[in-house]
């Protein structure tokens, strides 16, 4: 029953909608479930790590643990959507530059590839990739294969991603400079 004065509308922060905020990806690369020993037996809790992306250049990647999986997996979304960062992507669908990244003993490479060639990358990469909205890119783990230091030293190498445009402006020259006089053409035109 609505409460007079109400007028069925849910209130409050939770409650509004936002209509700039654009529909968000969620990817959930693993579950991991650990057991705490206590008197009475084990205690179950669950880890979840998230990816979440708008598919247009924006990613995150979060961790939450709870007691039951939906609950884990809310934490991690919520994480992984308060530390989104921009990626610039050449064309909208791929990265501009190779890229080494490394987070511990994860090592990952990533490379930008011809279209049509897609996404070539093992499990939580191409999660990140698929968030992120590349769809041309040619992605390898060399080191750990532990999904959390991938996803890491995938954020750390994309961090690192710059465009002509970002290098040009940082260096206080034109985009023609550092690319050279014949790419300028193409290089505006994929901005």
């Amino acid at each position: 029953m609505a409460r007079p004065g109400r007028d069925n509308r849910q209130s409050g922060r939770d409650g509004r909608q936002r209509d700039d905020e654009p529909e968000l990806i969620e990817k959930l690369v693993g579950i991991n479930r650990v057991a705490k020993v206590v008197k009475g037996g084990r205690r179950f809790g669950f880890a979840a790590l998230v990816v979440v992306g708008d598919g247009r250049g924006r990613v995150g990647h979060g961790h939450g643990k709870a007691r039951e999986v939906p609950e884990a997996i809310r934490k991690a979304t919520e994480s992984a959507k308060r530390g989104m960062i921009r990626v610039p992507l050449r064309e909208g669908r791929t990265l501009h530059h190779d890229i080494k990244g490394h987070f511990g003993a994860g090592r990952v490479v990533m490379r930008t590839a011809e279209p049509g060639t897609g996404v070539i990358a093992g499990g939580p990469m191409r999660a990140v990739f698929e968030a992120l909205g590349v769809q041309d890119v040619v992605a390898k783990s060399v080191g750990s294969s532990n999904p959390h230091n991938m996803i890491k030293a995938t954020f750390e190498g994309l961090g690192r991603c710059a465009s002509p445009r970002m290098v040009a402006q940082r260096r206080g020259k034109k985009v023609s400079d550092i690319l050279g006089r014949k790419d300028t053409a193409a290089a505006e035109a994929r901005e």
